[in-house]
């Protein structure tokens, strides 16, 4: 009964309302013709009822995003395809699509009657103006009678994602941010004395080359040995990303985490560019360690898409996972807000002797609009004091700065010895 009453449209329940008025008007009054139009009306309401609900609405849908990766303000094509399961053809179908609001306005479309095992393809272009993971579906059918007297509506299960990346900003040199940057895996001995185009000798194995037998070797060994070149070792940089909310102010666009998103992904980008390994570490409190480790330049932008702001714990995560990757050296960035004294102590441990740390500090108040809170533990200077008397190359960052604009303070401060 309820699911007729759903049914029903206000049209439709003023239909059947009068004519079961009008049927029992009709037999106490002993007038025939008012009981016929009763039951004229109630019985255009029950072939209304069955003729929506003769259906079973039984359908599949299927979808396909081309690209399913996108840059900020790029379309993507999203294709549905709707097949009839029923043994008999379908009604005309109005289908609205359901989309996250960021996507723009929900996409509504007409799907004609299809036989059974039939299928319709329709297709939509969506578009984000803000990164994240932005989902569709499901589809909504609605099926409604000639008279407008009921209207029926279903959701077909099935869903489909458009990842929107993040903006990557580009910056400046990353030469200049010093030496002993350290490296990806061990450095062959050869070629950290003499260079690149040095060599190691081993024992020949099946399928070597001849032409590589090093003859003097074998005459000293009395076994055929061969030359083996050693791949060069790649510098390392391991970037940091904070998404502690207490961290961060603002809200949408305008937030400083959308500002360290887009920040840390410039930054793995360019050093990629800049023949770097680099190691991206977020917080993630859906795996076992509560932090995710990306080492591609596809990974990590999937990976920032994906952010959002967690708790303080996520961040300490990330520092712990941190300290195996810059045992060895290497350059290691910081992007984020301000952190309290063992945080900031554990990040500055980081850096080792010889290498190079660049910390990115967000200034809350300026990207929320509000005085600092009273008895703030750790505004953003003392963060960035803290880090650079220990040796790192530090910015702090208002809402009015862009992350070229950053890179390049620190980078000015590693060629005059100095830093804000």
């Amino acid at each position: 009964m309820r699911a007729l009453q759903r049914t029903l449209t206000t049209r439709g329940a003023a239909f059947a309302g009068c004519g079961l008025v009008l049927v029992a008007a009709g037999i106490l009054l002993g007038q025939t013709d008012v009981t016929r139009v009763g039951v004229l009306l109630l019985a255009l309401t029950g072939a209304s009822l069955f003729l929506t609900r003769r259906h079973g609405l039984r359908l599949e849908v299927s979808r396909s995003v081309s690209p399913g990766r996108v840059a900020i303000d790029q379309r993507s094509v999203v294709s549905v395809r709707v097949r009839n399961l029923e043994s008999s053809p379908t009604p005309v179908l109005m289908a609205e699509e359901s989309i996250d609001y960021a996507l723009g306005d929900r996409p509504r479309f007409v799907l004609p009657s299809m036989r059974p095992g039939a299928v319709r393809e329709v297709q939509y272009s969506v578009r984000a103006h803000t990164r994240g993971v932005h989902h569709v579906g499901p589809l909504r059918v609605r099926v409604r009678d000639p008279f407008g007297l009921t209207l029926r509506t279903a959701a077909v299960s099935g869903e489909g994602e458009v990842v929107v990346l993040p903006r990557v900003v580009p910056l400046g040199a990353a030469g200049s941010l010093g030496s002993g940057m350290g490296s990806e895996g061990s450095v062959p001995h050869m070629v950290a004395l003499h260079g690149e185009d040095d060599q190691t000798i081993r024992e020949y194995r099946d399928g070597d080359d001849l032409r590589r037998i090093h003859w003097p070797a074998t005459a000293r060994t009395g076994d055929l040995m061969v030359r083996q070149e050693d791949r060069p070792a790649k510098r390392r940089a391991v970037v940091l990303l904070d998404t502690r909310a207490g961290g961060h102010a603002g809200s949408g666009r305008a937030s400083s985490l959308e500002w360290c998103v887009t920040a840390a992904a410039s930054v793995v980008a360019h050093l990629e560019g800049a023949a770097y390994a680099v190691h991206l570490l977020t917080a993630d409190a859906g795996t076992e360690q509560h932090t995710r480790h990306d080492d591609s330049l596809e990974a990590a932008l999937d990976a920032l898409a994906r952010v959002t702001a967690g708790a303080d714990e996520g961040l300490r995560a990330v520092l712990h996972d941190a300290s195996a990757l810059t045992a060895q050296g290497g350059l290691v960035v910081y992007v984020g807000g301000p952190l309290p004294d063992d945080d900031a102590h554990t990040l500055a441990a980081l850096r080792q002797p010889g290498s190079s740390g660049v910390a990115l500090v967000v200034d809350r108040p300026s990207f929320g609009r509000v005085p600092p809170a009273v008895g703030e533990a750790a505004p953003a200077e003392a963060t960035t004091a803290s880090l650079r008397a220990s040796g790192w190359l530090t910015t702090t960052v208002d809402a009015a700065t862009g992350p070229a604009e950053a890179w390049a303070a620190v980078v000015a401060g590693s060629l005059t010895g100095l830093a804000r």
